[in-house]
């Protein structure tokens, strides 16, 4: 694991108990991700909260600031105000990933990244939520999205497993069990 990821889940670690304890823990989630837009639509107060030389106070100051213009509770503005104080405002996509899979886990939930090569109806989606939840005993939440490059089916990836249903997954380990074979 890199040292920034691990860094990144001891916060997220520490805010979810801390969301857990007030029962917010999906509208925190729903904060992180409101702030970390915030971040990615405003290029100049990104690079000034992840500049070396504006002081620790200062950055602290800034986000509390904002959190509070964008109506955060009061445990995200703290939250995030630590984070920029301790200079780890650019572990905040880290830190929102960690978060959110701490929350599904505690959920009994595991999103799934479906990529497909046309898109899904709903009722195929419904279908692939249903087996794999039997499969893993959880419940799934699917990320869809269109791969142009696959020929047909899809590749579902939970966590670190990946399912190749796709046709070009296909050809690829008969072409690989087909050298095998001639060898």
């Amino acid at each position: 694991m890199r040292r920034g990821a691990a860094v990144a889940r001891r916060y997220a670690k520490a805010l979810q108990a801390l969301a857990a304890a007030e029962a917010r823990l999906e509208p925190v989630a729903d904060e992180l991700a409101t702030f970390e837009r915030l971040l990615g639509d405003e290029p100049t107060l990104r690079k000034a909260l992840t500049q070396p030389w504006i002081k620790a106070a200062t950055k602290r100051a800034i986000v509390a600031a904002v959190t509070e213009r964008l109506g955060l509770s009061p445990l995200t503005r703290n939250f995030l105000a630590l984070v920029a104080q301790r200079r780890r405002l650019e572990l905040l996509p880290d830190i929102r990933a960690a978060y959110r899979a701490l929350v599904d886990e505690a959920a009994g939930r595991v999103r799934a990244r479906v990529r497909s090569a046309v898109p899904l109806t709903e009722a195929h989606q419904g279908a692939l939520r249903e087996r794999l939840g039997r499969r893993l005993g959880k419940t799934i939440l699917l990320e869809t999205e269109v791969d142009r490059s696959l020929l047909g089916g899809f590749v579902a990836e939970v966590g670190t497993a990946i399912l190749d249903a796709s046709l070009t997954g296909q050809l690829r380990a008969l072409r690989d069990q087909l050298i095998r074979g001639s060898a």
